[in-house]
């Protein structure tokens, strides 16, 4: 860890990844979610900047949690030519800021690591209150660093046997599945497999993850069995979608991150254009994790849950990096 501009703390990725571990994450995100719900954070909204001639998107993100050492404003890009450039795909950083004063606080040059843990994170919480005990078949749909972490941080919430993944591109199928398998974080004896269409990746999973970038619906309500948990984390800019409306015309239960950024982004806002989606049938993830409102009440019924991405997740997840920086000297 270095500090050239004095009182400003710098973090490397390197830095980051040792002191941010994926139970702390899952545990902050948790109390900032429930403190959102509750009215206990402001949360901004979101800007997004393309860059059209490279397809480059840019997220920022930001937020406080009330009562917080500081607020955080986070950067996100995803460039998807720059591997062919022999570049990674997403980077970012985070800038933290002293609560009481405003002073600059440290900058976290984490390479977007911050935002695919606590996105990650979420989805592990989601499974936490919304999926079934008896989870015995989890399907991914894509093939990126998410894709890997979802089922990864799932695994320290629920035990399952069996990982079906599916993505446009072989090549990039066998390599997650590969890297998947290897992790060492899966539950003893789990398998992960390669499925041939959206629908055999859907059909009879327990957990339905959803991590692609996709414009066109590629998830249909006729594929979910009952019981089914859908986490739909692909759809981050109003113009993505992942599922189709009739998903959640056809689900028990609907629950978004964050209600107002879900009526602009992400798959609610499809559904409730669409006419398929009352909005008073909607609850917050934070409700849940905060007991005021139930998580799974019954097995056979079929739940969404929309992550779209919210700003104190950002905060939640840079506080654990700077409480544990400084214990570390």
């Amino acid at each position: 860890m270095t500090n050239p501009l004095g009182s400003t703390l710098v973090l490397s990725e390197s830095d980051i990844r040792r002191l941010l571990d994926p139970q702390s994450c899952i545990a902050a995100v948790e109390r900032a979610f429930t403190a959102y719900a509750l009215g206990g954070a402001e949360l901004p909204g979101v800007i997004h900047l393309d860059i059209p001639e490279a397809r480059g998107e840019i997220h920022i993100k930001g937020g406080y949690l009330h009562g917080g050492a500081y607020y955080a404003v986070k950067f996100a890009s995803g460039f998807p030519g720059n591997p062919a450039l022999g570049l990674p795909p997403n980077g970012g950083l985070v800038v933290v800021c002293n609560a009481r004063t405003g002073a600059l606080a440290a900058i976290l040059l984490d390479n977007g690591y911050i935002t695919d843990l606590r996105t990650a994170a979420a989805g592990a919480i989601a499974a936490k209150h919304l999926a079934r005990e008896a989870t015995d078949t989890v399907g991914v749909v894509g093939t990126g660093a998410q894709a890997r972490l979802q089922v990864q941080l799932l695994a320290q919430v629920r035990s399952f046997r069996t990982v079906k993944v599916w993505g446009r591109r072989p090549a990039a199928v066998a390599r997650c599945v590969a890297d998947i398998a290897a992790s060492g974080a899966l539950p003893h004896g789990a398998r992960v497999i390669a499925a041939d269409t959206v629908e055999a990746a859907v059909s009879g999973s327990d957990v339905v993850i959803t991590v692609t970038a996709s414009r066109t619906p590629v998830v249909r309500a006729a594929w979910l069995r009952p019981g089914c948990l859908v986490i739909a984390v692909g759809a981050d800019g109003a113009d993505k979608q992942e599922l189709d409306v009739d998903v959640l015309a056809r689900a028990d239960r609907v629950v978004a991150d964050s209600l107002p950024q879900c009526r602009r982004l992400g798959e609610i806002h499809h559904a409730l254009d669409a006419g398929a989606l009352p909005d008073s049938r909607v609850t917050e993830l934070g409700r849940i994790t905060g007991g005021q409102s139930p998580g799974r009440t019954t097995p056979s019924e079929i739940i969404v849950c929309d992550l779209t991405g919210v700003g104190v997740q950002d905060v939640a997840a840079a506080t654990v990096v700077m409480e544990r920086a400084a214990m570390s000297g």
